[in-house]
């Protein structure tokens, strides 16, 4: 069985990051294989490095697919960024519902997948594939539309495209769900393009002073045959290295 492929995102990791070229090559030395929401400006360093831009994204968490009047802006952002994206060898441009703003679940779902179904063919085009993302309205998002798993897989449905699929965070579904594993396997599987981490409580490291357990939930990811990247998303609470070393061998199966 072979391992899964872990990547870091950088607005987590990189704050105080003096010389980024040497970090990226640590990482890769630790055994990741890509970074995420990185600048541009540091996209050939991390190539360099051997690492691949696991996803950039495209459009405001807010301001998202839910509603008509922001087709048009984030339709030329996802096209601009399919365009890098195809050039630099990214798999992954990570899209957002946006607020509910009054809006109802089942109207804003209908939006979100239209205008996922008029960006799908540009993306089933590029070979690159939009992930939709699960974010928690509890404590880091609110109001947020996209905040159920099982609102996802309905928009999901709805699009039905082989290039846009779901973020799945572990940390924002457990404070809106929990039942990681279960959800995993009966619910989501069939949508999962692309997963991010953190430790709840606190978005911090994946340690013993908070409530999930990864092990058994990357088992359930092989199990389901999921074979995109696992993002490590959380705020490290000392050295980001020795961080992201840690939840590297906590996450390996």
């Amino acid at each position: 069985m072979t391992q899964l492929k872990q990547s870091f995102t950088w607005w987590s990791f990189g704050r105080g990051v003096t010389d980024p070229a040497g970090f990226f090559r640590e990482a890769r030395k630790i055994g990741y294989q890509g970074v995420e929401l990185l600048p541009h400006e540091l996209w050939d360093a991390a190539r360099d490095a051997g690492l691949t831009i696991a996803s950039v994204g495209a459009g405001k968490i807010e301001r998202g697919l839910n509603r008509l009047a922001h087709y048009a802006e984030i339709e030329a952002e996802v096209k601009a960024k399919l365009e890098l994206a195809v050039r630099y060898g990214i798999p992954n441009i990570i899209v957002f519902s946006g607020n509910r703003a009054g809006l109802s679940d089942e109207a804003g779902a209908l939006t979100t997948a239209e205008g996922l179904r008029r960006l799908a063919p540009l993306a089933e085009a590029a070979g690159v594939t939009l992930v939709l993302e699960l974010l928690n309205s509890k404590v880091d998002h609110n109001d947020y539309q996209c905040d159920h798993t099982a609102w996802a897989v309905l928009v999901m449905n709805l699009v039905n495209s082989p290039r846009v699929k779901l973020l799945y965070d572990i940390y924002h579904m457990q404070i809106m769900e929990g039942d990681i594993i279960r959800t995993i396997r009966d619910v989501a599987a069939p949508w999962i393009g692309h997963i991010h981490t953190a430790g709840n409580p606190g978005r911090r490291d994946l340690d013993d002073a908070q409530e999930l357990c990864y092990p058994p939930i990357m088992r359930a990811l092989k199990e389901i045959g999921y074979t995109g990247f696992v993002g490590q998303e959380f705020v490290p609470k000392g050295d980001a290295l020795d961080a992201l070393r840690a939840a590297y061998r906590l996450c390996e199966v």
